[in-house]
């Protein structure tokens, strides 16, 4: 057996990115494995025909990243990159009636990370696995990524995950892809991404704005710590919260605020479509419009750690750390307090007439909130709810960087690797497109002059680059 063993530091604009990249021959298996210093990366293995077509294989490999700055080094200088895991101490409701749970999904660990629409309700926990259920509770995917998920975030058709391995993943397509990669020095608390803008809020109080290339358009050290709120919005704006309150800011432009109000610490945060919501550790939820007009306070039993609203902003949920969740009309009037029976939401979403919960116990809760559910429960009248469990069996980790050869016949739009200034980029072939502009596409998938083959591709909302919707394939 023979083993490469290589490490690349590069500088960025917030400071150093250490990587690593190995090559391991075993007769005629070549098992390659990369990723950020300190974590497991991920492998892929291959196996030839001889010995010599696989060190062949092997070093070849090799070269390619050596040619790339790539160094051999010795393993196991670095340390991991610095995680926060968000702890809550959830205690058991004071409150006897508990919510209407229609149908409840068991994940190994706690469960931070939820997204849910017409198609499907995703969940992804600490253990970094993520679930794709429909709305009858089917598991339908499962994935497993190298660590834990800390939050999952829609952008239009696309559907994003953030990782504590500092990545950001695309699920859109079949194969999970690599959509940005965040800096070593940032340990992430939460992000959101609205048009291809990436917003990153750390532990440290920092603000990062990256664009579609991956590129930091800028950063900012904030006056507080422990940022767990970043919302974007359609026209550029980014919503922030810490320690000392909640912020405004352009995102495409500098990091000057907009507007700013101090609150007790920011805990979660939530965008509706009128206004900024911002959950708090005074046992409120903080409401204001995005141009900054304070709004309402709702006020809870105990600190909040999630919150959420109907579309019509009409109705306000919040979830505590006793377990308990909580509805408020849009005048801040307590309409109901009720146990949800499965821990402490960490993050919740509303979608027609029912509340999606996430929790300290791993649940992902599907609760009716209509109001004849509502009023029932209030009286201690709930039914036996469906309960699922996530399977035993642990999903292969995700391998972001393999290619399916596109079969025979397959419609779609093809791409083009390309080196200008010094960087590798990604344009369109196929006539009908704009050939000047850059396509956002996986850092890790990009090689000069390789052909591929998408499903599709869009323009994005402000215009000036493109995105890839679905899958992609080598040419």
């Amino acid at each position: 057996m023979k083993t490469f063993y290589l490490e690349l530091s590069e500088e960025e604009a917030n400071g150093t990115s250490h990587k690593f990249y190995e090559v391991i021959i075993d007769e005629t298996k070549v098992t390659i494995r990369y990723g950020r210093i300190g974590t497991d990366g991920t492998a892929s293995s291959q196996t030839f025909g001889t010995v010599a077509e696989a060190e062949k294989f092997a070093q070849k490999k090799v070269n390619e990243k050596k040619r790339k700055g790539y160094e051999e080094a010795v393993r196991g200088v670095r340390k991991k990159r610095e995680i926060t895991r968000r702890t809550i101490t959830s205690s058991a409701s004071t409150v006897k009636n508990r919510v209407p749970i229609l149908w409840r999904f068991k994940t190994k660990s706690a469960a931070f990370g939820i997204f849910v629409d017409k198609n499907a309700c995703w969940v992804g926990d600490e253990s970094g696995a993520v679930y794709k259920l429909n709305h009858q509770a089917e598991l339908q995917v499962q994935h497993q990524f190298p660590d834990g998920v800390k939050c999952l975030v829609a952008d239009g058709n696309w559907i994003y995950l953030g990782c504590d391995d500092g990545n950001v993943y695309d699920l859109s397509g079949k194969t999970p892809r690599l959509a940005y990669e965040i800096n070593e020095q940032v340990d992430i608390f939460w992000i959101d991404i609205k048009n291809g803008l990436l917003a990153v809020s750390d532990r440290g109080g920092n603000l990062s704005i990256i664009n579609y290339e991956d590129e930091q358009q800028w950063a900012s050290k904030m006056e507080g710590e422990s940022a767990w709120m970043v919302r974007c919005d359609e026209v550029g704006r980014v919503f922030y919260g810490d320690s000392k309150g909640v912020s405004a800011f352009y995102g495409w432009e500098d990091h000057h605020a907009i507007w700013n109000h101090r609150t007790n610490p920011v805990l979660f945060g939530y965008l509706g479509n009128e206004n900024v919501y911002a959950a708090t550790t005074a046992s409120t939820v903080h409401s204001f419009s995005r141009e900054g007009e304070p709004l309402q306070v709702f006020k809870a039993d105990n600190t909040v750690f999630s919150c959420a609203t109907s579309p019509d902003e009409q109705y306000v949920f919040a979830g505590d750390n006793y377990s308990s969740v909580y509805c408020f009309n849009r005048s801040g009037e307590r309409l109901w307090k009720l146990a949800t029976g499965c821990g402490s939401a960490y993050s919740m979403q509303y979608f027609e007439e029912k509340l999606y919960i996430v929790t300290t116990d791993g649940s992902l809760a599907c609760i009716d909130v209509s109001e004849a559910a509502i009023e029932q429960a209030k009286a201690g009248q709930v039914t036996e709810f469906k309960e699922i469990k996530a399977p035993n069996s642990k999903a292969a980790l995700v391998q972001t960087d393999v290619l399916e050869q596109a079969a025979a016949g397959t419609q779609g739009v093809l791409l083009e690797c390309v080196k200008e200034g010094g960087k590798l980029r990604v344009k369109v072939l196929t006539a009908g497109f704009r050939s000047d502009w850059y396509v956002q596409f996986p850092k890790n998938l990009r090689q000069e002059g390789k052909i591929y083959l998408v499903d599709n591709i869009q323009e994005s909302a402000q215009g000036g680059f493109y995105r890839v919707l679905g899958n992609i394939y080598s040419a």
